[in-house]
């Protein structure tokens, strides 16, 4: 399955730093999250879009993960000349990863 099947996620920027949060749709779906979704995985996922090390914090409380992702934005918004410096589209391609259950 895609992880859209079970999670919603936004992405944002800071100079050279993409950050994606991951959200469980629903409660039995953050254990699926915090085993399926690595950050090895992740960075297997975007191949060579993103550079650096991604670092994975967890949020329990809220059911959600954080993906910090560095050198992942060609040196960023005003450098860049990728269609998108900012980064708000890797929420949607993180989404298409498959995973499997």
């Amino acid at each position: 399955m895609k992880l859209i099947d079970i999670a919603s996620a936004r992405s944002g920027d800071k100079n050279n730093v993409c950050n994606i949060g991951v959200m469980a749709r629903k409660p039995e779906h953050y254990a699926i999250l915090k085993e399926k979704v690595t950050a090895e995985k992740v960075k297997a996922h975007f191949g060579e879009l993103i550079k650096g090390k991604i670092e994975r914090y967890e949020w329990d409380a809220i059911e959600s993960l954080n993906f910090v992702c560095y050198q992942a934005l060609d040196g960023g918004a005003s450098r860049s000349l990728r269609m998108d410096t900012l980064g708000k589209n890797f929420a949607s391609h993180l989404l298409r990863m498959e995973i499997e259950i």
